[in-house]
């Protein structure tokens, strides 16, 4: 399985017109050999990188051999958002860089390797979110798109939640850290947290065993992930916008993917998004993890998520 990081460089100028910058942009392929099998172009999350398979793949428990996208069947392609520094990129200018931008550096990256189409496109929260940008510039660019755990925009309480995160992140004491448990909340649920932790005292650390899974995350997060690069992926978060009229137009066959609890992109948001759609469009499906977890579910709830999937592709 060819899981090397790869390199594709190119000169990009930004949407805004306020950054032209040379772009190494990186890209692991899993599976079969480029143009072999059918292509599935996974987009990552939030502080995902293209790691997606394997050992320390942090997608193994849905990619690999003999998992429902699995890799003796499809050549899965994922590239690095540039900046997230998994390939030790950074973006210095964030607030230049919308997902419509990465969007376009994907496009051109797909051109690069002459691949015209794809078989799917399968992306969660901020992945799922380019995938719809993606879309709407080249609506027959893939037969599948699941978007999990996403929508074409962010709406209101989102962006707010990402304008906390941006406070928390330019401040100067232990900024990431600081976002890092922020966000935890905003991932997981009340429930989630009350029904693991029982408000259970460790009498050691003489604190409550929630508080200290707050902290080891945001210590965690701090040691893997840079600051710019947290910056950079919640800047993004907050700018999804995919254009409304475009959705329409997207050939793919859609299957969306809400998780009943999620406090991030709320199923009642993404049902929305799917009613419209189907109003115009035949091939738009819905499908709803149900879970206690919240946002977080995309990442945990496996079983019901493989089982979906399995009955899409």
């Amino acid at each position: 399985m060819k899981t090397e990081l790869n390199y594709i460089h190119f000169s990009y100028q930004t949407s805004s017109q306020k950054e032209e910058c040379n772009i190494p942009l990186s890209y692991q392929l899993f599976g079969q050999d480029l143009f072999t099998a059918p292509i599935i172009l996974v987009n990552h999350a939030l502080t995902g990188n293209s790691n997606v398979s394997g050992n320390r793949g942090w997608w193994k428990q849905l990619i690999g051999e003999n998992q429902v996208i699995d890799t003796n069947k499809y050549t899965v392609l994922c590239f690095n958002i540039p900046g997230n520094g998994y390939d030790d990129f950074l973006i210095d200018e964030c607030e230049d860089f919308t997902p419509s931008d990465i969007a376009n550096v994907f496009l051109k990256g797909l051109e690069a390797l002459n691949i015209e189409n794809v078989y799917a496109i399968i992306g969660g929260s901020l992945g799922g979110g380019i995938g719809w940008e993606m879309l709407t510039k080249k609506p027959e660019l893939a037969e599948i798109f699941i978007p999990i755990a996403c929508d074409y925009k962010t709406h209101d309480w989102l962006h707010a939640q990402c304008l906390v995160q941006k406070f928390l992140l330019n401040s100067n004491d232990d900024p990431l850290q600081k976002a890092r448990i922020h966000a935890m909340l905003c991932y997981r649920t009340p429930q989630s947290l009350n029904n693991r932790f029982q408000t259970r005292y460790n009498q050691e650390k003489q604190r409550l065993e929630s508080e200290d899974w707050l902290v080891y995350h945001g210590n965690v997060l701090n040691e893997r992930f840079s600051l710019k690069a947290y910056k950079l992926m919640n800047h993004l978060l907050m700018n999804i916008n995919a254009e409304e009229k475009a959705l329409e137009k997207i050939e793919a066959r859609m299957h969306m993917i809400s998780v009943d609890s999620d406090l991030f992109f709320p199923a009642s948001e993404i049902r929305m998004c799917f009613e419209k759609l189907k109003e115009k469009k035949e091939n738009v499906f819905y499908h709803e993890i149900q879970s206690i977890h919240g946002h977080d579910a995309f990442l945990m709830e496996y079983e019901q998520l493989n089982n979906i999937i399995k009955n899409i592709l």
